[in-house]
Order: C-alpha cells, then sequence, then structure tokens
C-alpha cells in the first residue's frame, strides 16, 4: 500500500503498530514536507477529529516527517489559525561574527604551542603579539575577552584544528631552618622540589628538580638520572649559574633529598639562607608546587621517560623551555590587600599579568640583584630575540624531536 492511499485512522493506527506495510519516500525539501503535511491534516479532516483521533494523526505525521512533537504542535496550530501550513524562511542573522574562522584557527594554534594556558593568559599573548611584536594576524583578537576564548574553543572551526607516584618519606632532621621564607621584595629566594618522570617495570623514570623564585616567578629545572648526592649537587649548581640574579635564600620541603649535609654544605658555602616547610603548612611550598603542574607535568606528563635520556632533557629544560617560561610566558602576580576582618588577602589582577623577566625589571634598583655581567639591556636583548609566539613553536619542535626519539625506542 502506498502512504497516499491511507485515508482512514484504522490503517494509521495499523501502521504506527507495523502491522501494516505503507511504502512512502522521506521528503528533503521543507518546502514540500510543509505542503505534504497540510495535504494530511485536509484529508482526515483533523479539526473535526476527536482527540484520541488527532493524536494518532499526529504520531502518524511525527514518524513520517521526522519532526518533533513541539515542532509538528506549531505546524498545527499554524493550520488552525489561518488554513495553510507555509513556511517562513529566516534570512537575516541576528548577530554579524567578529571573529573569523581564521581567528580561530589562529587561536587554536597559540593554544596547541603554548599548552592551552588559561584563557586570561591566551588574552596577554595575544595582546604582547598585536602591541608589543606588531604581528598583524592578531589585530582582531587583541581585544578579545578572556571568558570569549572559552566560547570559541567550543565552536567547530576550533574542534577541527584540535582535535603511580611514591611519596616522599618525611624524616626528622636538624639541618635548615624551619620557617617560611620571606623575600621582602628582593629576587633570589628559591623554593625548590622534585618531579619523578614516572616507573616502568619497577624501574625509575629521570627526576626533574624544579626551582622558582619567589619574587619574580623565574623558573628553572633540571633533569637527573637520579636524586642521589651525585647528581643533586651539580644540577643545582648549573641551576645557580644560569639564573640572572644573586641567590639569597633556599627552601625546600622534608625530602632528603634536599635535607642532607651535602646539599647544607654546598649552601652555607655559597652564603645561602637555608630554609624548609613547617608541619602543616602546605602553602609554605606552593608556589613550586603550582610550577611542578604548570611547567613540568604540561610539557612533559605522566609517560615513563628512561634514565639514559637525562643529559637530553636537561638541554631542552635549560634552553627552549627555560627562555619560554621566563621570556615570553606571562604570569598572575598577587597583590595583598588587607581585608575588613584585618587579615591579609592575595588579589590576582589582570592588569598586573607579565613575564617574570619583566617583574624582575619592574623591581626598583634591578642591578643590585643581578650577578656580574649581567645586566637589564641583555636581559631585554634575550626576551627581543624572539617573539612569544615564535619561542612557543621553537620549545613544542624541541620537544617533539626529543619524544620521537624517546618513544622510537621504548
Amino acid at each position: 500500500m502506498n502512504i497516499k492511499d491511507c485515508t482512514t485512522i484504522d490503517q494509521l493506527e495499523a501502521f504506527l503498530q507495523g502491522s501494516q506495510a505503507i511504502a512512502y519516500t522521506v521528503l528533503n525539501n521543507k518546502d514540500e514536507r510543509y505542503q505534504w503535511i497540510q495535504e494530511v491534516l485536509v484529508r482526515f479532516r483533523y479539526l473535526s477529529l476527536r482527540k484520541r483521533d488527532k493524536g494518532t494523526v499526529i504520531r502518524f505525521l511525527m514518524k513520517v516527517s521526522g519532526y518533533s512533537r513541539q515542532q509538528m504542535t506549531r505546524l498545527i496550530k499554524r493550520y488552525r489559525k489561518t488554513g495553510k501550513i507555509r513556511r517562513h524562511q529566516q534570512t537575516v542573522r541576528g548577530f554579524a561574527q567578529r571573529y573569523t574562522d581564521t581567528d580561530i584557527r589562529l587561536l587554536a594554534a597559540m593554544d596547541e604551542d603554548h599548552n592551552q594556558p588559561c584563557g586570561a593568559t591566551i588574552k596577554k599573548l595575544c595582546e604582547r603579539a598585536w602591541h608589543h611584536y606588531h604581528e598583524p594576524a592578531f589585530e582582531r583578537l587583541a581585544s578579545i575577552s578572556a571568558s570569549h576564548i572559552y566560547n570559541l574553543r567550543k565552536t567547530s572551526a576550533y574542534k577541527n584544528v584540535r582535535q603511580v607516584f611514591t611519596h616522599t618519606q618525611s624524616k626528622a632532621s636538624p639541618i635548615g631552618e624551619r620557617r617560611k621564607p620571606h623575600s621582602d621584595g628582593k629576587p633570589g629566594y628559591l623554593r625548590v622540589d622534585s618531579v619523578h618522570q614516572g616507573d616502568q617495570d619497577k624501574v625509575k623514570g629521570v627526576y626533574h628538580i624544579n626551582v622558582v623564585d619567589i619574587e619574580t616567578q623565574i623558573t628553572i629545572s633540571c633533569t637527573v638520572e637520579k636524586i642521589s648526592e651525585t647528581y643533586m649537587i651539580p644540577a643545582l649548581e648549573s641551576m645557580f649559574d644560569i639564573l640572572p640574579f644573586k641567590i639569597r635564600g633556599f627552601h625546600s620541603d622534608n625530602g632528603s633529598e634536599y635535607i642532607n649535609k651535602t646539599v647544607a654544605k654546598l649552601l652555607n658555602k655559597l652564603r645561602i639562607e637555608f630554609t624548609k616547610s613547617r608541619a602543616r603548612k602546605s602553602t609554605d611550598n606552593a608556589l613550586v608546587e603550582s610550577k611542578n603542574a604548570s611547567v613540568i607535568r604540561k610539557n612533559f606528563g605522566y609517560s615513563h621517560i628512561p634514565q639514559h635520556w637525562a643529559d637530553e632533557m636537561n638541554r631542552l629544560v635549560q634552553k627552549p623551555l627555560y627562555i619560554y617560561q621566563n621570556f615570553h610566558r606571562p604570569c598572575f602576580f598577587p597583590m595583598t590587600k588587607i581585608n575588613a576582618k584585618g587579615k591579609e588577602e592575595k588579589v590576582y589582577k589582570y592588569k598586573n599579568m607579565m613575564t617574570p623577566c619583566e617583574k624582575l625589571l619592574s623591581i626598583p634598583n634591578v642591578e643590585d640583584y643581578l650577578k656580574p655581567g649581567v645586566t637589564a639591556e641583555s636581559l631585554r636583548a634575550i626576551a627581543q630575540e624572539q617573539t612569544d609566539n615564535q619561542a612557543a613553536k621553537t620549545l613544542q619542535q624541541a620537544k617533539q624531536q626529543l619524544f620521537k626519539k624517546v618513544f622510537a625506542t621504548a
């Protein structure tokens, strides 16, 4: 039976129950589909049917047309009011699109290069690309809001482009002063922590030693095979040499890789203040813990990397990663306010967002804190050697080359 031969409610019910075979063709054209719905309503005299039969007609129309119950109710309401069902085509969009697909693809490329930071960081990078480095492609994105970046990340144009730890055992030791370090606005007060790059078949991977300055958030890392004294002392010395300012303080948690006589002897020789975290005061070393996640884990993840790759990884973290993280990656810097209860409160404002190098150079009389041979002009020259995006691409390329070699032999 053809669908046009259906003339009774009983035939429609048989079709809906599957007991009657009816041949029909689904109409692709909306105008033809609306016309067919109108013809069915007229054929069965819908307005004069009883309630139960109206429901049968509606279910029949829904099944054949593919429309929802809500859409069918709107069409029948239009038929009841005017006697006809005509499609009203909307030809004018409500809002003009400000950011083009090219802008969205550029945003996706930035997220890829910078490991998809928060919206405020991307906003700052777009502003710097347009105002600081005069890259014309970022003219529109330079005025984007941080919240709208998350909206663009949900679009189809964006999605088409991008689609076990061992806890350190505490041990009581008289080495180091147990208190929170205070920088008093001066650079050179470091916080340090170790990050393990995973085990595989009970074989340890490499270790990352992560160091961050309290005041400027300048971060330097070193990758070693093990965290024994044999590797720890050369690693600390190499990081101290790379940092542009004089080292005044060194703060760690209570791990034995730092709380030992060898490290204490090195720090004492360099006249560096040695402090360690207090019990039940998780914020004492919170800054470097956050850098472990945003720098080490975000760039290298949790996959096992064998120890014999430590030297090559160290060249990566102490050159392209160090340059990008400190000269091209903006960070939030807190302002201390006194709230209504008289307590200190940290406030992170967008206007205070800058790179660690810019924060260092903003310190009054910064030349007094720099090492001999390091000047403000030399630091600015390093920042100007590459744009933010170029530095990010350099880091990504170096990582890809290293990971190809590491996992090709795994």
